[in-house]
């Protein structure tokens, strides 16, 4: 029987997230709809640029995003990460535990040094624009996995940023050992466009081949697809993607998703919003679609759910929802699916 619904490995970091314009986005040289990795003295530099603005901080990381959203959808779901010995580390520890996250935290203590963090700058366009501190996660390795646990999960999931990090690659690819030999299904995330341009080897390792296994999720968005295929047009994407996992999600936007499945095409409409912060989409969509199949749902059912609690988190300031909107939202995907087996 499985222990976790998703068990998933990625960084920790803290959100900060402000409200620019594009002429404050451009002063501090941030480019714009990126992730771009920093160190300390950059940190303090973009710090100075939105001193006295308002700041929304929350739990955030990618993949800490995505098993957040299961268990807020009533999964099990469980994060291994790595924080510092610091206020920020306390901060992330606990907010995985009050929303019923499992971690490798609560059984280990954590090291002295600065917990990563992330500023988020969104622009009046939705747009977000990323500046990340990796701190202590930048060192992230094999001792954060608890490999009975992976052994004993339906989805091991690996967050498309630790391709940066050669402890960090290599613990998310010792996992997947794990996970495969097990029998558990592999899943991870292209992340964004700055991974796939100068970290591809650790992407397509986590992707795999014939030889690790072939994923049976991969999660990316149109812009990603793009990079990775080489290509805009969308036909030739679809097929080059349909052979890197058994079923690919391909996010759009306000166009919705495209769900690959070998031969297979399914278009799966957006949710009808107005998008005001993109922050935390692809993290709610990958959640939304994991937490569906894990329990018993198809693929286009699945994506139904995640586009919703997709446009939900756009149309908010906050890479997060509360559980009062994720609550509303599964009520509404239990209507859908009921009306769909009508």
């Amino acid at each position: 029987m499985s222990h976790h619904d998703v068990y998933a490995i990625g960084n920790a970091l803290v959100d900060s997230q402000y409200e620019v314009s594009d002429a404050q986005l451009q002063a501090a040289g941030v480019e714009k709809r990126h992730m771009t990795l920093i160190d300390a003295a950059r940190r303090t530099e973009l710090l100075s640029h939105v001193y006295g603005l308002p700041v929304h901080r929350t739990g955030g990381g990618s993949a800490g995003n995505t098993v957040v959203a299961v268990a807020q959808l009533g999964g099990k779901a469980f994060y291994s990460c790595r924080v510092a010995d610091d206020e920020l580390g306390e901060f992330y520890t606990q907010d995985l535990i009050s929303h019923g996250v499992a971690t490798n935290l609560t059984h280990t203590r954590a090291p002295q040094g600065q917990t990563g963090s992330c500023m988020v700058m969104v622009t009046p366009d939705a747009e977000r624009s990323m500046s990340t501190f990796l701190g202590a996660t930048a060192d992230i390795d094999a001792s954060a996995l608890h490999p009975l646990d992976i052994a004993k999960s339906k989805v091991y999931y690996m967050e498309g940023y630790l391709a940066a990090s050669p402890t960090g690659l290599d613990a998310a690819i010792k996992g997947r050992a794990i996970a495969r030999e097990a029998g558990v299904a592999l899943a991870t995330t292209l992340s964004d466009m700055t991974m796939i341009n100068f970290c591809r080897p650790g992407l397509d390792a986590m992707v795999g081949n014939a030889e690790t296994g072939q994923l049976d999720y991969l999660f990316c968005n149109e812009e990603e697809a793009q990079v990775w295929c080489g290509s805009k047009d969308l036909a030739q994407i679809c097929r080059q993607l349909s052979q890197q996992a058994r079923v690919v999600c391909l996010t759009r936007s306000a166009k919705g998703c495209v769900v690959l499945e070998g031969d297979q095409t399914t278009e799966v409409p957006a949710a009808q919003v107005k998008a005001i912060d993109t922050n935390g989409a692809g993290d709610m969509f990958a959640g939304a679609f994991l937490y569906a199949v894990t329990h018993g749902h198809n693929h286009a059912q699945a994506a139904w759910l995640a586009n919703q609690c997709a446009g939900r988190v756009v149309s908010q300031v906050g890479n997060r929802l509360p559980q009062a909107d994720m609550n509303q939202l599964k009520a509404s995907f239990a209507g859908f699916v009921a009306d769909s087996v009508a």
